[in-house]
């Protein structure tokens, strides 16, 4: 048993194959060419046993590869829940950020993963975190969406965790102004009633 076996089992979610491997001596935070640990393999397939088997022998939820991806980044970007969940309860950090500067809410909330994003602000992400794009999760949520259910969702979800609507991106331009520019009006109308200028 080796390396190789070990992300193998991980890719493959054969919970019972990593116990064995990792029984064998091998490391459980292995990296493969990318930097990737066998949990981070496990975590873009979301093959949660894998996962589950690689987290309760002591995997790093934080560790990250060459494009700064670790198993709680990535899970919380792809809303891949259970996992997330998971990360959480084994300690990860909810400071760390991915290779644009965002915490792991910002993504969540552009892709519309709505459980994800509520999951986290009750983990205490920080809902008015930066990234170096300027942008927040609210302006994410605004300007790389179609407007829809979920954003909207996702939009009064962080308002409600107390977001600052008026945090204007790089450039200056507000979240109502830009969901405006949008035509985003069930937005513009959520930040509007939240106080938005």
């Amino acid at each position: 048993m080796n390396e190789a076996d070990l992300f193998a089992a991980a890719s493959d979610d054969d919970a019972e194959a990593v116990r064995n491997i990792l029984a064998d001596g091998v490391d459980v935070d292995a990296r493969n060419g990318a930097g990737e640990t066998p949990l981070l393999v496990a975590t873009r397939r979301n093959a949660v046993k894998a996962a589950r088997a690689l987290m309760e022998a002591g995997a790093d939820v934080n560790a990250k590869d060459r494009i700064h991806d670790s198993p709680y980044l990535y899970a919380g970007a792809r809303g891949h829940i259970e996992i997330l969940e998971m990360t959480l309860a084994h300690g990860a950090d909810l400071e760390s950020t991915n290779r644009f500067g965002g915490t792991t809410l910002i993504p969540a909330s552009e892709r519309g993963h709505v459980e994800t994003v509520r999951r986290l602000i009750a983990a205490g992400v920080n809902v008015d975190h930066v990234n170096r794009l300027g942008w927040t999760a609210l302006i994410e949520a605004i300007i790389l969406s179609d407007g829809g259910p979920w954003h909207q969702e996702i939009v009064q979800a962080l308002v409600d965790a107390g977001a600052n609507v008026n945090l204007a991106d790089g450039e200056g331009a507000s979240p109502l102004s830009l969901a405006r520019r949008q035509g985003h009006m069930k937005i513009a109308r959520i930040l509007e009633k939240a106080g938005a200028e």
